[in-house]
């Protein structure tokens, strides 16, 4: 499979199944769409009226070079793989702790209903969460690395318990020979000096939220009783991404119908001085007045173009900061079972609410029908953690034939069920969104290697 595209004038070749990428020119971008259904001779034919003959006989062996060096229409050979990978035994790796089911904002399009999860206000007590880390070591195998976030709410609301169960991680690790990695989201309100220190010798990653322009997020991101939030943690946000000398954090921030010019937004932040940004699509059900159109689409896709373009802009005049949908690493990337199955959840990521119970991640708290077990019984419902474990590019028919399958996995298995009643299917205007962002995300590396 290839997918081909133009994007700031670089002709884009995508080997699908292989992961290479050309940089082509005209001739050979149009010689590759016809070279598997026609003969060379009938492909001179075509294209004789547009380009040179010796120019499309050389550009036809180029591409059938690069098919015989299998950096071209290669096969997908990945569909047996994950077979084998349903059946490996189940190791839990990370857990999303909702410390505090309360908040100190009333952001507009929190899928968490101020905090609550359409439940109760909670905070999870210490007994609760060393049963959860208890848990996580009895259920890694030989994993040695494990990762726990403190989500919320608001998980500063219940500090003193995040430092009680960091704390009690580290005694573990000692004794299981694990190593936590711990991360924190938080809203910055309660941030204070204290908090940056522990954070810094404690965190390996901390997200930070905010919005972008001040008009935006004081709008969304409101105190109960309507006060803009943005003045207040701006210059905390600042001071501790410097802390951190700008690494291991994001300013997250999400952007809605109200500014689907989001990129300034995202160059906000950047002139602020963060230097790890990520300003994500809000997904809510069309009855929302914030949420995405597909009529938006036109819009947003020229958004993530011109900040594309602006950020090389940036790194030829060294002013370069990261932008989270636009990190892809081309050589590498994650291994074979990620790029097929995604981010693991109700497997090998599961949220754990105040009161200790297990849900497949945080958007399914909550929601009755995916209450997995507890932290002190285990997983009960493991059909629906089979049901999780068999969800993979290849379950979703919407990815079977879509060049963007082993970038994004398949998408959120949430927002799939939020949008389609099930989790193998898939949120069409987010595809779209991920689409456009891969694209583009291979247009700037592409760019820099032009540089270079």
């Amino acid at each position: 499979m290839v997918h081909q595209y133009k994007n700031n004038g670089y002709n884009i070749v995508l080997d699908v199944n292989s992961g290479a990428v050309h940089i082509v020119d005209d001739v050979m971008y149009d010689v590759i769409p016809m070279f598997e259904e026609n003969t060379k001779e009938e492909i001179i034919q075509s294209l004789e009226s547009k380009y040179n003959k010796a120019d499309v006989e050389e550009a036809w062996e180029e591409v059938k070079e690069l098919a015989d060096d299998e950096q071209l229409f290669t096969k997908d050979e990945y569909e047996g793989y994950i077979e084998q990978f349903k059946t490996r035994p189940t190791v839990v790796k990370a857990l999303c702790l909702h410390i505090a089911h309360d908040c100190n904002l009333a952001c507009r399009y929190c899928f968490a209903e101020e905090g609550e999860y359409h439940g109760r206000r909670e905070l999870m007590s210490f007994e609760v969460g060393k049963a959860a880390l208890d848990f996580l070591i009895a259920n890694s195998g030989n994993r040695r690395n494990l990762e726990v976030d403190f989500f919320g709410g608001e998980p500063l609301m219940n500090f003193d318990v995040v430092k009680q169960l960091v704390a009690y991680g580290r005694e573990q690790e000692k004794i299981h020979n694990k190593n936590f990695r711990f991360t924190l989201t938080t809203n910055g309100v309660l941030l204070n000096d204290d908090i940056m220190e522990f954070a810094n010798k404690e965190m390996g990653n901390v997200v930070l939220s905010i919005d972008g322009r001040k008009e935006v997020h004081d709008y969304m991101r409101p105190f109960r009783k309507g006060a803009g939030s943005y003045d207040l943690i701006v210059p905390k946000f600042q001071k501790f991404a410097d802390s951190r000398n700008q690494e291991r954090y994001y300013v997250r921030g999400t952007f809605t119908h109200n500014n689907l010019d989001f990129s300034e937004d995202v160059l906000h932040l950047a002139d602020l001085g963060f230097k790890q940004i990520s300003v994500e699509p809000v997904v809510a059900q069309p009855t929302e007045s914030y949420a995405l159109k597909e009529e938006d689409l036109p819009q947003l896709f020229e958004e993530y173009d011109k900040l594309a373009v602006e950020m090389i802009k940036r790194h030829k005049e060294g002013k370069d900061f990261n932008f989270f949908h636009f990190m892809i690493d081309l050589e590498g990337g994650p291994c074979v079972a990620k790029r097929l199955s995604g981010c693991g959840s109700g497997t090998e990521y599961l949220a754990v609410t105040p009161w200790g119970d297990f849900y497949p991640c945080h958007q399914f708290v909550g929601n009755e029908k995916f209450l997995m077990g507890n932290v002190y019984d285990g997983i009960k419902n493991t059909e629906l953690q089979s049901e999780f474990k068999c969800c993979n590019v290849y379950a979703k028919e919407k990815c079977r034939n879509c060049f963007a399958r082993f970038y994004c996995s398949g998408g959120c298995a949430a927002n799939s069920y939020n949008f389609h009643g099930s989790i193998t299917d898939a949120y069409d205007i987010g595809c779209e969104l991920e689409k456009k962002r891969i694209e583009c995300a291979i247009m700037i590396k592409a760019a820099l290697a032009d540089e270079a």
